[in-house]
């Protein structure tokens, strides 16, 4: 099929070589045109490292245009962060066309911020757009035309706006993703399964000492001790709440099952904790303040949760305390500044409401 990856980090940078490896049609957008000049001097390929080896794969296409990138594609994947997303969705609105779907993984709700910049360019495309609850690799970039996958996901649970597409976008995405799609109901379903608003914060809060004082840190290694983890779980603990409330069915894919040994198999499958910290990727200089666990997951992911809590009647004390302590650290009020029901234009719909946008759109 022909897919469009939308980015240059080490998601967009996986994605391509991925479904380059799975003989599809891969076009790579970015906006900066030098690299691309240089990745197209390269030969605009891409070498990828597996567990099965190294495979050196060349796209379709690399470049700046966006409509050349996006034109006939059946799939158009966008792992970019959720702070780039506005942007990029203003960008690619007056390109979409019929039966196109667009896929945000993990997003934020970022399906929602698509949807709506389309409808704001006038678009009248029937295109629909999708999230999921992780990135469908564990990966990182050793190079600029270079990048490693350690782990790709075993289940992706997948919400889709409107709902009433759903069983299309499921198809496409399925395509690209075979085996690994689950349908998870509507676009706020899915971005409920995001699991970076929940093992994130934690990590870089809990772990700010450390991260600060040391050149490299691995929060993932070091930084994940039991004392960590038991608050991971009382936070997922209020994600898990939110759902239920909101009447969205299990499986939930708590994250203690990322960690656990046995038991129901998490998104990135069994042992995905273990092989990630032995890889060694994730040791790294982290600049606190900056870093998207706490620009992205932190302040937007966990605003979004305690925003929809509050809709849905749940208390989240913990998502909450976190808001605040992120933003005392960034000095900033993340509370006020995240992505909320409020900014996204849809604070004043009541639950029937909301969940009849959810189905039918726009």
């Amino acid at each position: 099929m022909k897919i469009a990856v939308l980015g240059g980090g080490n998601g967009s940078f996986a994605a391509a070589g991925d479904f380059a490896l799975s003989g599809h049609e891969v076009r790579l957008w970015r906006r900066d045109a030098d690299k691309v000049a240089a990745h197209r001097a390269a030969g605009s390929r891409i070498l990828m490292k597996d567990h099965n080896g190294r495979h050196d794969l060349e796209l379709a296409l690399v470049t700046t245009d966006l409509a050349e990138a996006v034109g006939g594609a059946e799939l158009i994947l966008c792992p970019a962060p959720a702070f780039a997303q506005p942007d990029i969705a203003r960008l690619l609105a007056p390109h979409l066309r019929d039966g196109q779907v667009v896929f945000l993984p993990p997003a934020t709700f970022g399906s929602m911020i698509f949807a709506q910049a389309a409808r704001d360019a006038g678009s009248r495309a029937k295109a629909s757009f999708a999230e999921t609850g992780t990135l469908p690799w564990l990966t990182r970039k050793h190079g600029p035309f270079e990048v490693a996958i350690t782990i790709r996901a075993k289940r992706l649970p997948v919400g889709v706006f409107p709902l009433d597409q759903a069983p299309h976008a499921i198809e496409v995405v399925g395509r690209a993703f075979p085996g690994v799609i689950e349908p998870c109901g509507d676009a706020l379903s899915g971005a409920l399964m995001n699991a970076g608003p929940i093992i994130h914060p934690p990590l870089i809060v809990m772990n700010a000492g450390p991260i600060e004082h040391f050149e490299k840190w691995d929060i993932h290694k070091e930084g994940t001790q039991a004392a960590i983890r038991r608050v991971t779980d009382t936070l997922d603990a209020e994600r898990i709440a939110v759902r239920e409330a909101l009447g969205y069915g299990a499986p939930h894919f708590p994250l203690a099952h990322h960690y656990a040994k046995e038991g129901e198999i998490w998104m990135y499958g069994r042992g995905s904790h273990d092989r990630l910290t032995d890889s060694g990727d994730w040791r790294e200089r982290v600049v606190l303040t900056e870093h998207r666990y706490m620009r992205e997951d932190l302040r937007l992911g966990l605003s979004l949760l305690v925003s929809v809590a509050a809709k849905a009647g749940v208390a989240t004390p913990l998502a909450k305390a976190f808001l605040a302590i992120g933003g005392a650290i960034c000095g900033e009020d993340f509370a006020q500044g995240g992505r909320t029901l409020e900014t996204l234009g849809l604070g004043n719909l009541g639950k029937a409401e909301l969940q009849t946008l959810l189905r039918k759109g726009f």
